[in-house]
């Protein structure tokens, strides 16, 4: 689930305790870090920041925005939004992206999405786009639940929550 080239991080560390699992996640894991995913690698990176930020896991949001950040071309406002804001914050410029958050924050709180909400996203994305992005604020949602109840602690160099200035 690395690059050969560099050690693992501590998540994968923590997951190799239980080898079958970490073998049956892994398929799921490279479907929603790769390239057949319906949403853009910017769209996945909202999603996912989004989530373990509302799920206070510091551990992978920092990983995420450590490596993924600058290739999802989030600007330093939109990271701050996506910790601590909105999804009418004045950063995000595109209906779709709004309801990505949205549907994030809805799936969060509720674990449903409301009428509103539902007829938003669909307008911005189609029925693929929109089980790709159920699934992956679930897959997230797992994530920051092993991580913060393992106490995986978080990697060096990577982002804290108090970094980002609201």
């Amino acid at each position: 689930m690395m690059p050969t080239s560099m050690p693992p991080i501590g998540l994968f560390r923590t997951f190799a305790k239980n080898l079958p699992m970490t073998i049956a996640m892994s398929h799921w894991g490279r479907y929603e870090l790769g390239r057949q995913l319906s949403l853009t690698l910017r769209e996945r990176e909202i999603v996912i920041l989004r989530t373990c930020a509302r799920c206070r896991c510091e551990y992978e949001w920092g990983v995420h925005l450590m490596v993924f950040a600058d290739r999802a071309g989030l600007t330093r406002a939109e990271i701050a939004s996506l910790t601590h804001g909105m999804p009418d914050d004045p950063c995000w410029a595109t209906g779709r992206e709004q309801a990505l958050i949205q549907v994030a924050d809805a799936l969060h709180g509720a674990a449903d999405i409301d009428d509103e909400v539902w007829r938003f996203a669909h307008e911005v994305l189609d029925e693929s786009q929109l089980l790709d992005l159920f699934l992956l604020c679930g897959w997230y949602h797992a994530i920051s639940f092993a991580a913060r109840a393992a106490r995986v602690e978080l990697e060096p160099g990577a982002p804290r929550f108090a970094d980002v200035t609201p």
